[in-house]
């Protein structure tokens, strides 16, 4: 069986798959059109969130069995046109579900104590301590809205720093919730009642902008929100307008609508927003975990054959 490795992963995955037996061949930065050419010889496609497995991609594999994304979700697969050819299609949930946690506490800590606007200061030379009185998450509400494992993840973590937790999603019974501390709101509560919300909903068509201009308006004045999630499920440049305004607090986006973030996305430049580059995942022991998984349901795929 062959293996295409299109996207970089752990080099000890590599070599789970390499020791069973299988031909792997690693290529990452296939163009769109390379990938095309490339992509007939393989039974297997790896990737993470490169490179984009279209339709025009599908219909070229001709020997496809398996796509396994070392990751969580599936945006950049076009997953009916797989499995209208019977193409499995698998991922690796929970692998990076602490690494995207921590990452989300850690830019609610920056956003509360004003961290990446204090560093620049002190950096240029300027000992300014009276413009950046921050804010404890002691105590705080927090709103989780998807509690997933990802959003489970944050919550423990929350409930380590005293905050008061609020959840939101259609799938926990409130039991479920009420062992992780968490109390089960309808969202309409999560957004008038945070003090900061994150969000770990799955990009689909019914949460494109799920958070816009006129729910952003029902917010706690003072609020802030943080997205590690998927792009495009918050309108930007409503979320841009409410910092601007005063209205949020704060906050902190490690996921666009579009990515790289263009030049000319209304979140640049704009005090109180922190923009970080799609790292949620990007950690040495997530990503070996991802690896690791991923290889396992490879190798797993491979023996029922």
């Amino acid at each position: 069986m062959k293996v295409l490795i299109a996207d970089a992963i752990d080099t000890a995955a590599i070599e789970r798959i390499k020791q069973a037996g299988l031909e792997v061949t690693v290529a990452t930065g296939l163009s769109p059109e390379a990938l095309l050419e490339t992509i007939p010889n393989f039974e297997v496609l790896v990737v993470r969130s490169n490179p984009k497995v279209t339709k025009k991609v599908i219909d070229a594999a001709e020997r496809l069995k398996l796509i396994v994304r070392a990751g969580v979700g599936l945006d950049n697969i076009d997953v009916d046109a797989a499995y209208a050819r019977n193409i499995v299609v698998s991922n690796t949930p929970g692998a990076t579900a602490i690494s995207v946690a921590e990452h989300v506490m850690g830019l609610m800590l920056a956003l509360l104590r004003h961290i990446p606007a204090a560093h620049a200061k002190t950096d240029q030379g300027v000992w300014d301590k009276k413009s950046f009185m921050g804010g404890e998450l002691f105590e705080k509400t927090l709103g989780v809205v998807g509690l997933g494992k990802i959003g489970r993840e944050v919550a423990k973590r929350a409930k380590a720093f005293g905050m008061k937790i609020m959840g939101s999603d259609p799938i926990v019974d409130p039991e479920t919730a009420a062992e992780l501390h968490i109390r089960l709101v309808p969202f309409e509560e999560i957004l008038a009642k945070s003090d900061v919300m994150t969000l770990h909903v799955p990009f689909l068509p019914e949460t494109k902008n799920m958070l816009h201009q006129g729910n952003i308006g029902l917010m706690k004045k003072g609020a802030y929100l943080i997205f590690c999630a998927r792009g495009g499920i918050a309108d930007e440049t409503a979320v841009a307008n409410a910092v601007k305004s005063g209205h949020l607090a704060g906050a902190a986006f490690d996921v666009f609508e579009t990515e790289p973030l263009p030049e000319a996305s209304p979140l640049r430049n704009v005090p109180g927003i922190i923009l970080t580059p799609h790292l949620g995942a990007s950690t040495h022991e997530g990503q070996r975990r991802a690896g690791l998984e991923l290889a396992d349901i490879v190798l797993r795929f491979s023996n029922q054959k």
